[in-house]
């Protein structure tokens, strides 16, 4: 028989509260456990993306190197699951971004899908899918001009999905898939070249674009995009340079180019964050925010502020160019401001983790393992349901239910995120 939860599950301060109200509670000298956060809530219910044997007969086939062996049973089954739902997800070599109404053509260029399963993949030694997922993918969706064919990318997916190339190749080697892939990677690196080259005629230093699918009708000089410009630019550089390929443009002048856009990003994240008008707020770009944008007493209160929170602040983390004391200020912000609940990133007044492993990778990457704890057992408590452990795009407070249907770069969040513990 479950525990009794140790919080009204129906308090509404949690809607009010700026801090973390079970975060406190588990920190102690000891990192968080996770059977300690299974006790808190009743799980999550709701129907299963797929049908359960399947998963199963997928679990079944998996071959991982290494070995699934975190010492946690459900933690380990978590990450089984979300590897046996990319073939389910997948059709064939085709990405898929979830089920219901992202499963509709509109949604299988987008790039998250294919960065979460190549990487996923990779990571745990699954090399032939995870080659023929990329290649297929950028030989598919890349456009003659470099940019993908998608109705909203945002500038930091093309940085990340030349950052992936570089740790695909690290993982498993060039064979296979990098020559039928290179001049995808080069178009792309070419192209967020030419956005650099427009923003240096125009004395502007950072580049403007898109910052998220959803919010495709406002470009400005956001510092995720320019972050993971300058960190894509820079991994392709590298890539090139070990590899001795030879791109359109050196790659030498595209590691200068990089090393440039990092700084004046840093700079003006720097001059920004200076003039904030509350210690929490860091605006996610130059430009000055209209009113209705701009919170005053929590962080979810505006809708642009909740992008911030859940994408944007996240990943400005993970691209890794920050200096430690502004990545400290960011994570910093998120806990002080009501940007989550048991670990999970609060987008208004529910829950929306797809985009979590930006921001879990940022906390590994700065040393705060006890918060990536924290907001891993979170998420595979209380962001997947009991049993099937479908991960759902959103969910409601505790006791969760789904709010936005399953997608595949919210499943494979723990995946991605274990594999950084072995």
């Amino acid at each position: 028989m479950r525990e009794k939860c140790h919080f009204d599950c129906e308090n509404p301060e949690w809607l009010r509260s700026l801090e973390d109200p079970t975060r406190e509670m588990l920190f102690n000298d000891n990192a968080p456990d996770l059977d300690a956060v299974l006790k808190l809530f009743p799980r999550p219910s709701g129907q299963p993306a797929f049908d359960e044997e399947l998963i199963k007969s997928n679990i079944e086939r998996l071959k991982t190197f290494p070995a699934v062996q975190t010492g946690h049973a459900l933690l380990d089954l978590s990450v089984k699951t979300g590897l046996a739902m990319i073939d389910a997800t997948f059709q064939g070599n085709h990405p898929k971004y979830g089920v219901k109404e992202y499963a509709e053509n509109r949604h299988d260029g987008f790039p998250p899908t294919v960065i979460s399963a190549v990487d996923a993949l990779s990571a745990w030694g699954m090399e032939q899918r995870a080659k023929e997922i990329f290649t297929y993918y950028l030989n598919v969706f890349v456009k003659d001009d470099g940019t993908v064919n998608y109705w909203g990318p945002s500038l930091s997916e093309y940085g990340q999905l030349l950052n992936l190339a570089n740790i695909v190749e690290k993982r498993i080697g060039a064979d296979g898939w990098l020559p039928n892939c290179f001049h995808s990677l080069d178009k792309i690196s070419e192209y967020l070249l030419g956005l650099i080259s427009i923003a240096e005629s125009e004395d502007e230093r950072l580049v403007k674009g898109v910052p998220e699918a959803d919010e495709c009708s406002i470009i400005r000089k956001f510092f995720h995009n320019n972050a993971w410009i300058s960190r894509g630019l820079s991994s392709w550089a590298e890539l090139c340079l070990r590899r001795g390929l030879n791109p359109k443009t050196s790659a030498k002048i595209i590691a200068g180019k990089s090393k440039i856009l990092a700084d004046d990003t840093i700079s003006a994240i720097e001059k920004t964050w200076r003039n904030s008008h509350v210690e929490w707020w860091l605006s996610p770009q130059v430009e000055p925010l209209t009113p209705s944008e701009t919170p005053m007493n929590k962080i979810t209160e505006t809708r642009f502020a909740s992008y911030a929170n859940y994408r944007y602040w996240p990943e400005l983390l993970s691209s890794v160019i920050l200096p430690l004391h502004l990545a400290e200020r960011v994570v910093d912000a998120r806990l002080i401001s009501g940007g989550q609940f048991c670990g999970m990133t609060r987008f208004a007044d529910w829950l929306d983790d797809w985009t979590l492993y930006d921001y879990l990778h940022g906390l590994w990457m700065i040393g705060r393992k006890k918060d990536f704890l924290f907001s891993l057992y979170g998420h595979i408590a209380y962001h997947q349901a009991e049993g099937h452990l479908t991960a759902y795009e959103q969910v409601t407070f505790p006791p969760g239910k789904e709010k936005a249907a399953y997608c595949l770069p919210c499943q494979l969040t723990v995946a991605r995120a274990a594999r950084l513990l072995l």
